[in-house]
């Protein structure tokens, strides 16, 4: 009988592991497992949570946005569904606006009650001064309100009603029921500039930035106040003839 009969193979240095490797590999797999495991049950939880709250989110964000709307026009003027009779601007240097917004159609019965839109006057004392127009289909203003701004407390703040100290007739509601046939363009500014607008003593720039906002911004929709009524909901609103009349400029300078 042969020596190599009977015996079991031998085994190399080569072909045993090295301490501790397979143990590694296994540790390292199972690790991994459980870390995708956590990732996807974590996955299902966060989107559980975005669709359990979602419709909460979004009737939020609609009341945030029927408040703002109502501080400019009642919601019995209108009965509508407001929040989809809508349409896009987009950035509009007569507006203020550098970001396309938008505008928010009132009606009752069918008919046209009121524009809502944004403007922003860019010329405040310390900055930007973001407001909200109301303006009706007979061509008045039915409201102004400022949204935003960051004026000197105290001074010029007094343009938003929540700030100013006249509660009983708060300054911005001098532009309630304005239209230019009441104060035509020419004198639609603040009284210290030969304008019809009262404004505090010393406090003059904030009126200023915001009276001056409000004309351009009622100058801009009487001009298209037709079109802005007319467009279907959702659509985004192309001013025609701001395009045609440059189109014209460019090819006289040509």
């Amino acid at each position: 009988m042969s020596q190599d009969q009977g015996c079991a193979p031998t085994l190399t240095h080569d072909d045993i592991p090295p301490p501790g490797e397979t143990s590694i590999f296994r540790i390292s797999a199972r690790t991994a497992v459980i870390l995708l495991w956590y990732c996807v049950a974590f996955t299902a939880l966060m989107a559980a949570t975005y669709f359990a709250t979602k419709p909460a989110i979004e009737a939020s964000a609609q009341a945030e946005k029927l408040q703002m709307i109502d501080a400019v026009l009642p919601r019995a003027s209108y009965d509508n569904e407001l929040l989809k009779d809508t349409i896009t601007l987009p950035a509009t240097a007569a507006l203020g606006l550098e970001e396309a917004t938008v505008l928010y159609r009132a009606r009752k019965g069918g008919e046209a009650v009121a524009v809502i839109f944004e403007a922003v006057a860019p010329d405040g004392y310390s900055g930007k001064i973001r407001l909200i127009l109301a303006l009706k289909a007979n061509g008045e203003l039915a409201a102004v309100r400022v949204t935003e701004h960051k004026e000197t407390p105290g001074l010029g703040d007094y343009i938003d009603p929540k700030k100013d100290r006249n509660k009983a007739r708060p300054w911005i509601t001098q532009f309630n029921g304005v239209g230019f046939e009441k104060i035509p363009p020419a004198e639609f500014k603040v009284k210290k500039d030969g304008g019809r607008i009262d404004q505090m003593s010393g406090a003059t720039i904030s009126p200023r930035a915001v009276t001056n906002a409000t004309r351009r911004a009622l100058e801009w929709a009487l001009a298209r106040r037709e079109a802005l009524f007319a467009l279907p909901s959702g659509e985004n609103y192309k001013d025609t003839a701001f395009n045609t009349e440059n189109t014209e400029t460019q090819r006289t300078q040509r």
